[in-house]
């Protein structure tokens, strides 16, 4: 008996990398699956429906039912369609993963505006788009039947990019880091229907090696015992863990996982404080107190180089 059997989820970007590994990880568990992908390449252009019709066989091959839906996340009305189309399929909607996305790395002084919305609209409002149908129909069934209480599962998809930041990812970045305060937000409103949880991984994807070259040798590091920390299939159980009856209680929460780790997030809070006796700041009190006092001892932010020395003890 799997974690998921009975269930349907409805997977966007399973075609290649992470999602694909979702969709596996799921049938696996015995979940229906509706399937999509545009097929395009990293950066967003181009469409090839044999990419995730390849994927929807392979789930079938394990024994599950699964269908492929080729529409972009950017649509509002072709969202609410992918909701109606597992309806349609299966007879219900358990769990959605938001997890389409693209890259168009640029510095900002080199940016484009096409390079910032078309990163903004396929991570940040592809997942507002989903969401929005799926919290609805979540929402309509909860209240029609109680009994089912928060059935829902949502599981949406943020970035070191976006928690800790990367140069040259300020379009994807902000829009990962959208993703992780609205899955919070979302949580809040959606807590007697749905759990809204966020994942952060770091994988082997073509976002990884094709979109960022420099990163496909660290990508293809193992541990000293020969664990291949990147590989993308060690980040599906968390998914379906958080697909499952057993994570029912566990929801506004954004958990980071690479390889045989995971660790919870917790979003902005303060770290220190000053203060002014009863009297408002002047700039030459904060030029004298910010440095050697409120800055004092506060923690080294996190970087590249500090995952590197974690994973890999170098």
């Amino acid at each position: 008996m799997g974690m998921l059997d009975g269930k349907v989820a409805l997977i966007t970007g399973a075609g290649r990398g992470l999602g694909k590994e979702e969709a596996i990880a799921m049938a696996k568990e015995g979940c229906q699956l509706v399937l999509n992908d545009i097929g395009g390449a990293f950066d967003g252009t181009g469409t090839e429906t044999k990419v995730i019709d390849k994927i929807v066989e392979e789930c079938k091959q394990l024994g599950t039912n699964a269908v492929a839906n080729y529409e972009s996340v950017t649509d509002f009305n072709k969202t609410k369609a992918m909701v109606d189309q597992a309806i349609s399929e299966f007879g219900k909607l358990d769990i959605v993963v938001n997890n389409a996305g693209i890259l168009r790395d640029r510095m900002i002084f080199n940016m484009a505006e096409s390079d910032f919305d078309g990163v903004i609209a396929v991570h940040l409002k592809g997942t507002f788009n989903l969401t929005r149908h799926a919290s609805a129909y979540f929402r309509e069934q909860g209240k029609a039947n109680p009994k089912l209480k928060n059935f829902g599962r949502i599981i949406n998809t943020s970035s070191d990019s976006g928690l800790i930041g990367n140069m040259g990812q300020s379009n994807y970045g902000a829009a990962k880091a959208g993703i992780a305060a609205f899955t919070v937000i979302t949580a809040q409103e959606l807590k007697k229907y749905a759990t809204v949880n966020c994942v952060v991984p770091s994988a082997r994807t073509r976002m990884r090696t094709d979109a960022t070259p420099k990163m496909a040798g660290f990508m293809k590091m193992k541990t000293k015992a020969g664990f291949d920390v990147f590989n993308p299939a060690h980040f599906a159980p968390l998914v379906v863990f958080l697909a499952s009856d057993a994570a029912r209680r566990i929801t506004g929460e954004v958990f980071r996982c690479i390889g045989d780790k995971v660790w919870v997030y917790q979003g902005w809070h303060p770290v220190n404080r000053i203060d002014n006796n009863g009297e408002p700041f002047t700039p030459q009190v904060l030029a004298e107190r910010v440095k050697s006092e409120l800055l004092k001892g506060v923690q080294t932010k996190a970087d590249s180089a500090n995952i590197a020395q974690e994973l890999f003890g170098s």
